[in-house]
């Protein structure tokens, strides 16, 4: 039987070992294979996947929130937006090296969970849109080509995949913008 997101949010909020050793052997492969071919390493791998955890741990301990998509798909994202920050702040180090750090280590914390917060918002928004439009928007967000839409979605051409897409990304856009969190989310 499947374990819930609550379960694997529990086993890491007490050290359970057993189920934390499940999720490095079910999630660790797909976040090393991301990170490995984003220019980083085995080791920064591990680092990213370590911080993560450390991450969901705290902050259900601290206010003991719900992931209401698959665990692993969840940590995953945070992976992906940890390690696209450490890119961005490396890449800040090497360009304005003269002005130090950018970012305290309690700055890239505040970041990264407010990173998880959006894309929770996001996939709840997401999951109450229609079956359809779920579909167009994540081939669209996958960056898969209008032609392959028009394929998959059955439709007459592009143009009807264009606006297709257009409508389904308004309503998203509306059901987030209508959520009191957002405002609290918003960029700085």
């Amino acid at each position: 039987m499947a374990k819930s997101s609550r379960s694997f949010l529990q086993a890491l909020s007490e050290g359970d070992t057993q189920l934390t050793e499940e999720i490095y052997r079910e999630s660790f492969p797909s976040v090393r294979r991301f990170v490995l071919n984003n220019n980083g390493t085995h080791e920064d791998a591990e680092d990213i996947f370590q911080k993560a955890l450390l991450q969901i741990a705290v902050r259900y301990q601290r206010e003991s929130f719900d992931i209401r998509s698959d665990f692993k798909v969840y940590l995953y994202a945070v992976c992906k937006n940890l390690w696209r920050r450490e890119i961005n702040k490396s890449k800040s180090r090497v360009t304005n090296d003269q002005f130090g750090n950018l970012y305290s280590d309690e700055q890239e914390s505040a970041m990264a969970l407010m990173e998880q917060k959006r894309y929770e918002l996001f996939s709840e928004k997401l999951n109450l849109i229609s079956e359809n439009c779920k579909k167009i928007l994540t081939l669209y967000f996958a960056k898969v080509s209008y032609a392959e839409i028009v394929k998959v979605g059955g439709y007459n051409s592009e143009t009807v995949a264009r606006q297709r897409v257009f409508k389904c990304k308004k309503k998203l856009t509306d059901l987030v913008k209508d959520d009191n969190r957002f405002n609290n989310l918003k960029e700085l």
